[in-house]
């Protein structure tokens, strides 16, 4: 069996994670450049866990600024099994006011400057994206939030904008018409990214605005989301430990494939891979690499 490590990406407004016993810094260095911050690891009862803020600490990283390919690869390294992703989002749904926590289960990804795969040219990778939350570690985050008293919505569709500015009105409309559930700014390429590496993925999506289509609610502006972030961070953290907590020691088979996406995905021909990408490949892919060499 292969133990669990729980990683948690911090969004805005999480950049520590208070209650880790012997916490102590990461050195990982990725081929694939530099974090957005030192990762730190430690335990929260007999789990171990992983923290990386996702903007730095600070906030230095805007969301097409980060390096998620370094981040991941770095989780990866650091043998993370599971990951959840903590992220500030707007809602398109009434019954989602500021405050609300969701569960997402689907994303739709409309970044266009971002690097979203770890494979290309010299060795061609397609994994699937059908199903990019792994369901049993939905119910463990969904247990969490129900011991700690926290109101979660369980499903939904998280769409990402490039950002970094906030939607315009016609988009708004768009993306309520569509009958996705929320927006943000970094799920993708992360989800996609956690899957080619074979960690089990999933987001706690924290709203804090209603997006600018809500007739009383039509101008979203950083001083209102901060103050209702506020109140999310304090819940977030207090979930995540009891996720934490209650989580098995041994890494589960995932039910939709996450913890082998790679089994079938690689394309290119032993004879014609890249040398160089290869070797940068050899935390992500190492498991099916090293398997095609032997």
């Amino acid at each position: 069996m292969t133990k669990s490590i729980l990683g948690i990406i911090g969004g805005s407004g999480v950049y520590d994670l208070p209650g880790l016993e012997n916490l102590h810094d990461l050195s990982i260095q990725s081929p694939w450049g530099d974090t957005s911050d030192t990762l730190k690891k430690g335990n929260i009862g007999s789990t171990t866990v992983v923290f990386l803020p996702r903007h730095g600490r600070g906030h230095r990283y805007a969301p097409s600024d980060i390096n998620y390919r370094a981040n991941i690869d770095a989780m990866k390294r650091a043998g993370v099994t599971d990951l959840i992703s903590l992220s500030a989002c707007g809602s398109f749904r009434e019954d989602l006011p500021p405050g609300s926590f969701v569960l997402v289960d689907q994303y739709v990804d409309r970044t266009h400057r971002r690097e979203s795969s770890f494979f290309g040219k010299g060795c061609v990778a397609h994994v699937s994206m059908a199903h990019p939350v792994g369901p049993k570690f939905g119910d463990r985050i969904a247990d969490a939030a129900s011991k700690e008293g926290i109101p979660i919505t369980r499903g939904g569709t998280y769409i990402t904008m490039e950002g970094p500015q906030f939607s315009s009105l016609a988009e708004s409309l768009t993306y309520k018409a569509a009958g996705y559930s929320v927006i943000g700014m970094t799920a993708m390429p992360e989800a996609k990214l956690a899957r080619e590496a074979e960690i089990t993925y999933g987001t706690l999506a924290m709203v804090t605005d209603f997006d600018c289509w809500h007739p009383d609610h039509d101008v979203v502006d950083v001083a209102s989301v901060i103050a209702v972030m506020q109140g999310n961070t304090e819940k977030a953290k207090r979930l995540v430990a009891r996720l934490a907590q209650d989580f098995p020691q041994d890494r589960d088979d995932c039910p939709v494939g996450s913890h082998r996406a790679l089994d079938h995905a690689i394309m290119t021909a032993p004879s014609a891979r890249d040398p160089q990408l290869i070797a940068k490949l050899d935390a992500v892919a190492g498991r099916v690499l090293k398997a095609a060499v032997s």
